[in-house]
């Protein structure tokens, strides 16, 4: 067996593992990278490897760092199943009709304005009917039933706590008459989750691919968190300003209203005007409330007032474009949730080229955000920065925190590691930026001095 790392190799984004076994090619995620706008193009088109000789592909998850380039993958020849959750099915069938419909208007818009300075139009990277044809092949499966995509290679999904649907993926190969067990974490959930259950642990593991996004970072305690939300609005508030907030469509935005709705039933936050401007993020609200099996029990019997928080009556669900410009016309203090959460795609940016210049106003990052996008520019205290190519000065507070990220922490992490059992051979730090791997990998060599433990570069190739 030979797996070939092919990206989130000492980064957070484009999620894409090759193995090589008994002959056949399985592919373990295929992710979007997002980073510096020409290298994130120039990745994303060109897939090192042929499409035509993948045999299956497995799926842990539905962000758009694991499977943002699947509709790619089909369109340069990919055409066997892609394997996942139920839930993840259900989303991705959304996430990607909606990033390729994003990515289209966004191509538009940047053409238009390129054409002012008589420059040629752009592409976008893919195209709506690519994205049909990949959900088209997608075969869902539950937790804990094992299914063989290849031959020797058995695999099963377990909840991971991540997002709706998320998987680690337990994959039993046998080649040659040997046996081995390996695991590939998935993005790994924290635990004590507002809405979903925790990770639940794996027995007999013999390789360990693991995610390191926050291995050299403990989070903010979870205990000042209500109450900084409540600060921050509350002091935005006060001036008259909006809050603007970058959120991922599926998973932060339902797990901030959640807050929302609890701070506000409190009594914390005045009932304000909240709008979620992101029609992709309508549907995954459904969608979380379609998939009970996902979420922690009890969590509807237990919410404030019986009021359900996806369906408040001061929260405004918006779809259309027109509507969306219309908040640019509101003055009043009002909650904007819209995505992308590293505000690299989609309504976000033209919310953030409307906002960002008034310092009455708030741009609240509650998610992680990978080097070179234009969220860890804001995060990093960047002015002036580039929206549709274009400078502006940023004078609205930015504030951040990570509270309520979806990732495990450093403690966290060797919590979810001491729970595996099995005689651990090697272990693989990935998804995570170069340092935080690095330092990941000291702590799980403390902690499993038997097993080699390796940092991977991109394009490497590891033989087992």
């Amino acid at each position: 067996m030979k797996i070939h790392f092919l990206g989130a190799t000492r980064t957070t984004t484009g999620s894409m593992y090759r193995i090589e076994i008994n002959g056949k090619n399985l592919l373990l995620e295929c992710g979007l990278y997002q980073g510096h706008r020409q290298d994130m193009t120039d990745r994303n088109l060109r897939f090192p490897f042929d499409p035509h000789k993948i045999d299956a592909l497995v799926l842990s998850h539905a962000h758009i760092d694991h499977c943002g380039n699947l509709p790619n993958l089909i369109k340069q020849g990919y055409s066997g199943s892609i394997h996942s959750t139920d839930a993840t099915r259900d989303l991705c069938a959304i996430m990607l009709i909606d990033s390729a419909h994003i990515q289209e208007q966004d191509a538009l818009f940047v053409s238009k304005m390129r054409a002012k300075k008589h420059l040629p139009p752009v592409e976008p990277l893919y195209h709506v009917v690519d994205a049909e044809k990949a959900v088209s092949l997608f075969v869902p499966h539950d937790y804990e039933k094992t299914f063989s995509p290849l031959p020797g290679v058995n695999v099963t999904f377990r909840d991971a706590g991540h997002v709706l649907g998320s998987a680690q993926v337990i994959l039993d190969f046998e080649e040659n008459g040997r046996k081995f067990r390996w695991l590939f974490s998935g993005d790994v959930g924290r635990g004590n989750d507002l809405l979903l259950c925790d990770p639940v642990p794996v027995e007999n593991v013999d390789f360990l691919q693991i995610e390191s996004t926050y291995g050299n970072r403990v989070h903010t305690d979870r205990t000042d968190a209500v109450a900084t939300v409540a600060k921050v609005i509350g002091e935005t508030i006060a001036q008259h300003g909006k809050i603007i907030i970058p959120a991922f469509s599926v998973g932060r935005t339902q797990q901030i209203v959640y807050v929302l709705h609890e701070l506000t039933c409190a009594g914390k936050i005045p009932r304000l005007p909240i709008f979620v401007d992101s029609p992709l993020s309508t549907k995954a609200s459904g969608i979380y409330e379609n998939h009970p099996e996902s979420l922690r029990p009890n969590l509807i019997a237990n919410l404030c007032n019986g009021e359900h928080p996806f369906d408040m009556s001061n929260l405004t669900y918006i779809r259309d474009a027109v509507e969306s410009k219309k908040l640019n016309d509101r003055k009043e203090s009002m909650i904007i949730i819209s995505a992308s959460g590293m505000a690299e795609a989609g309504r976000i940016r033209h919310h953030l080229n409307n906002n960002i210049g008034d310092k009455k106003n708030l741009l609240f990052f509650i998610g992680y955000c990978a080097e070179g996008t234009l969220g860890a520019q804001l995060v990093a205290g960047k002015t002036p920065v580039n929206i549709f190519g274009e400078p502006h000065d940023v004078r609205a507070r930015v504030v951040s925190m990570d509270t309520y990220s979806g990732h495990a922490d450093k403690n966290e992490l060797q919590h979810y590691v001491k729970q595996l059992t099995g005689d651990i051979k090697k272990i693989f730090c990935i998804h995570g930026e170069e340092t935080s791997c690095l330092a990941h990998a000291e702590t799980l060599r403390g902690l499993k001095p038997n097993a080699q433990v390796i940092v991977p570069e991109y394009l490497q190739a590891v033989e087992i």
